[in-house]
């Protein structure tokens, strides 16, 4: 296993430079990257397994834990994200397919990349994995009910498909995962040290079956597209992050709930638009799982170097005390 789990880690590593590269050779040689489409689904499903895996009963600890901050995590991630996509769909008078794919990926719970860019940025990594636990949880009936609410403007929108595709493609390979974890554990613990390569080369042929299966559309309104999606991920960055602040929590888990909220399943958002809308109303949701991870690790960077002024000025005071 050494050197798989090496060639998994150097995976992990580079993973936005192979979706990048990947993207480039779809988008040039269409035809050899279309018939990809048809495995969107059990990709994804491959990779929520993987998630699965991850899990354990002690990762929902912290949500009796401090119950309020998780909860108020979740509910900024499925406000401000599905909010945000729904003005900017209408503040550029984006085109049907287009707006229905933004609002979409909006609606769908964290990413599956965002705890480890808490961890990159020094926040706390146990609320984040709570808020995405939850928020994935609550996925099959909350990304639904907010898809009817802002998509159906655009779009028929049936409600029970979506919530049977999201229990199919989310809950069903994530339970699976978790349950081999809890009964084959030393397996699971071995396998898991190839995640990130297997994680990797999923996510690659999804974006990659989604720019070959929109080509034609991309050439038009990939401009557009990127650039409402620049904007989604780092609006919902900055309001995340003073929307923890503003609910008195401390630095740390401002950079959790901020990456949290910023951060989408776009995976899920590229499946859904797929087997219920159309390849153009995926496109947002593959440039996302693209760009989050970009701007996810340069903002982790930023975090990083950032440190709470009040427990400074505690130590400070705590220090000045105990000399006099």
């Amino acid at each position: 296993m050494g050197l798989v789990e090496k060639v998994s880690a150097f995976a992990g590593k580079t993973f936005t430079l192979w979706v990048m590269i990947f993207a480039v050779i779809a988008y040039i040689l269409p035809n050899h990257f279309i018939w990809i489409g048809a495995y969107i689904v059990p990709l994804l499903g491959i990779v929520m397994f993987g998630m699965g895996l991850t899990l354990s009963a002690a990762d929902f600890k912290e949500v009796f834990r401090r119950p309020k901050e998780v909860a108020l995590g979740v509910a900024g991630h499925f406000i401000i994200m599905p909010l945000l996509a729904f003005a900017l769909a209408l503040g550029f008078d984006l085109p049907k397919e287009v707006a229905v794919g933004v609002i979409l990926v909006g609606c769908c719970p964290s990413g599956t990349a965002s705890n480890v860019m808490v961890f990159l940025a020094r926040g706390n990594v146990a609320l984040a994995v709570a808020i995405a636990s939850v928020s994935t949880i609550l996925a099959p009936i909350v990304t639904p009910l907010l898809i009817l609410l802002l998509a159906s403007k655009w779009v028929n929108i049936s409600i029970g498909s979506l919530f049977i595709s999201i229990v199919q493609v989310v809950i069903i390979p994530l339970l699976l995962g978790f349950i081999v974890k809890k009964f084959f554990g030393k397996q699971a613990e071995a396998g898991a040290k190839a995640l990130p390569l297997v994680s990797v080369i999923a996510i690659v042929l999804i974006v990659s079956a989604v720019v070959a299966g929109s080509q034609d559309q991309l050439a038009k309104t990939g401009l557009m597209i990127f650039a409402v999606v620049v904007l989604h991920n780092v609006l919902g960055f900055i309001l995340g992050f003073f929307f923890a602040r503003l609910c008195g929590m401390d630095l740390a888990k401002q950079k959790a709930v901020a990456m949290e909220v910023g951060m989408q399943n776009s995976g899920l958002g590229v499946a859904i638009a797929t087997a219920h809308f159309s390849p153009l109303a995926a496109v947002p949701s593959a440039i996302f799982s693209v760009w989050h991870n970009i701007s996810g690790s340069i903002l982790a960077y930023i975090f990083s170097r950032m440190k709470d002024r009040k427990k400074i000025v505690d130590v400070k005071n705590d220090s000045i005390k105990k000399s006099v």
